[in-house]
């Protein structure tokens, strides 16, 4: 039975990105363990059946000697699970994990680039150094060739090679993490008097939080309609918007901040319409493919990712980044709508039974794993 271990910098990225793939994997018959720092999702883990193992990680610290503590702590992980491939999600997992699996002699080594997120595209002096300092850890890093790199989007890949982090052999493109078409299915719109417009992100600066308030404020200046924050923050990312700010703009009825649900099938029926202006380039959004496959029509902004769910005037519409009034504009035109609406909302569907289910991501996955064990001689 081969073993596996998926690593990543919070237990929310597994549950929540990688948790169909896992008992895609176990159904497989692979040893399955988890790998991330303690978090509020490790109970379910464990009553799961799965293994997990804490990670000593400090998300946001460039502290030099805890830092080593992290890449410590991962290395003895993997000489003592001894797995025969590591994959790895998010930066710091990417970037240690992949050192610490060298290290370690792990034989097949799989990173996923999911974005380039904060680092690579922030913009403000923070981002620019960091980025400057994890540029060459980057490389080396992913110098292994044993390694196998997965890029959520064709932009991301080019990045990456343009940026001599690695050769283009060792590169494959799988759009996004899918999205379960039975558990996110159509239903009928909501008949509940007013439209209701959801965002569903981890409500940072960077996802177009600040966008999507200022587009509910142009909004309710025109229509009865209700803009619906779905998320909440992540003190782990320098953009995080503070609770305090969610909370006032929920007492004074811009929008509604309904927090982190546990059955985002239920928000989709309970909404007209789904937007996401986020700020910078995505992977591919799970919140664009769960919100397709309920039959709702989107609004995202034009950017990779983004692109990879959202065909123009097919399925929804883009928009130009950090603009409320085009994004005002984009909702008030389906708001008015409701053929296009539904038109929109069953061509989305379409675009994910043909290419974005979680079956057909996991299967892709898994041929990635399959190469790397005949690679070295494990059926």
């Amino acid at each position: 039975m081969p073993k596996i271990i998926l690593t990543a910098n919070t237990d929310w990225f597994l549950y929540n990105f990688r948790y169909a793939l896992i008992h895609h994997l176990r159904d497989e018959g692979f040893d399955v363990t988890l790998v991330s720092p303690p978090g509020k999702f490790i109970q379910q883990f464990l009553e799961d059946g799965f293994s997990w193992i804490p990670w000593k990680l400090q998300r946001r610290s460039i502290v030099p000697w805890l830092e080593l503590i992290s890449l410590y702590h991962i290395v003895n992980i993997y000489r003592r699970e001894r797995p025969d491939i590591v994959h790895h999600h998010t930066v710091k997992s990417v970037l240690y994990g992949s050192l610490a699996a060298s290290l370690a002699g792990i034989p097949g080594i799989v990173n996923s680039i999911s974005g380039r997120g904060y680092v690579f595209s922030g913009g403000d002096f923070q981002s620019r150094m960091i980025y400057r300092l994890i540029r060459p850890f980057y490389r080396y890093a992913l110098r292994d060739v044993s390694s196998t790199v997965i890029f959520e989007n064709q932009a991301d890949r080019d990045f990456f090679i343009k940026s001599s982090f690695l050769s283009p052999e060792r590169l494959c493109l799988i759009e996004g993490v899918g999205a379960d078409p039975e558990r996110f299915a159509p239903s009928p719109e909501p008949d509940n008097g007013s439209l209701v417009i959801v965002m569903a992100a981890r409500t940072l600066w960077n996802k177009g939080v600040g966008v999507f308030v200022e587009a509910a404020r142009i909004l309710q200046k025109r229509l009865r309609v209700r803009m619906v924050l779905v998320g909440e923050p992540d003190p782990g990312n320098p953009t995080s918007v503070k609770v305090g700010a969610l909370k006032e703009w929920h007492r004074q009825g811009i929008i509604e901040w309904w927090g982190w649900q546990q059955d985002m099938e239920r928000v989709y029926e309970q909404c007209h319409i789904v937007a996401l202006p986020t700020m910078y380039g995505e992977g591919v959004p799970t919140a664009l493919l769960e919100a397709a496959a309920c039959g709702r029509p989107v609004v995202a902004t034009d950017m990779p990712g983004c692109r990879s769910v959202v065909q123009h005037e097919k399925n929804g519409l883009l928009i130009p980044p950090n603009d409320p009034l085009a994004l005002a504009q984009a909702l008030e035109r389906l708001a008015l709508d409701p053929s296009l609406r539904m038109r929109m909302g069953a061509a989305g569907r379409q675009i994910v039974l043909e290419k974005f289910t979680h079956k057909q991501i996991n299967q892709a996955t898994l041929q990635v794993y399959q190469h790397l064990l005949e690679s070295f001689g494990m059926e």
